[in-house]
Parts: structure tokens; sequence; C-alpha cells
């Protein structure tokens, strides 16, 4: 049986729960962590580097502006939660690997 990713849909947006890995060799989405999407960033976690680097890394994934992104919980922490307008469940599942 294969872990899932919880996602909710709310007035046009989608939330969902991201694991950080800050100074990565490169970066990149997935796998699934403790039922969080792994987001591996190459910044470090200082001055919200992180932060604008994950916000980055989605954008460019989804093919969505940075300001449809936001990060609304776990700013200064590597569990965080993401929101993002303008996309459905549907493509956030397709972020992890593996996924149908």
């Amino acid at each position: 049986m294969t872990a899932t990713l919880p996602i909710r849909e709310l007035e046009g947006a989608v939330t969902f729960d991201v694991h950080v890995q800050p100074r990565a060799s490169r970066a990149k989405v997935g796998p699934l962590h403790d039922g969080r999407l792994k987001l591996a960033v190459t910044s470090p976690p200082v001055d919200g580097e992180a932060n604008a680097a994950v916000i980055e890394l989605l954008a460019e994934e989804l093919d969505v502006a940075r300001s449809a992104i936001s990060i609304i919980a776990g700013q200064s922490s590597r569990r965080k939660t993401v929101r993002i307008v303008g996309v459905t469940a549907r493509a956030i599942a397709a972020l992890v690997p593996g996924a149908p």
C-alpha cells in the first residue's frame, strides 16, 4: 500500500503539508516523508531564504505565479503548511513521485 498526501481543497485553493530539506545539493520535489511532501531546496534556512526557495520551487513545478503560493504555518520549521490558489488537488497529487 502506498502512502498518500492529504490535500485539502477549499474556496479555490488547496492546502497541504510539506517537509523542507534546506541546503540540499539540488532542488527536488518528493518523495513523501511522514505524510508530507518532501521539498529539497538549496537555500539555507536563514532570513526566509528557504521559504522563498520553497515558493519558487512549487511555482516552477506547478506553473503558477509565486504570489499564488503562501506558507500559512511553520514559517521557521521544516514542517510547513502551504496554500496555493488556482490549482487542483489533482495537480498537487501529480507532484508526488509514483502518483497515478
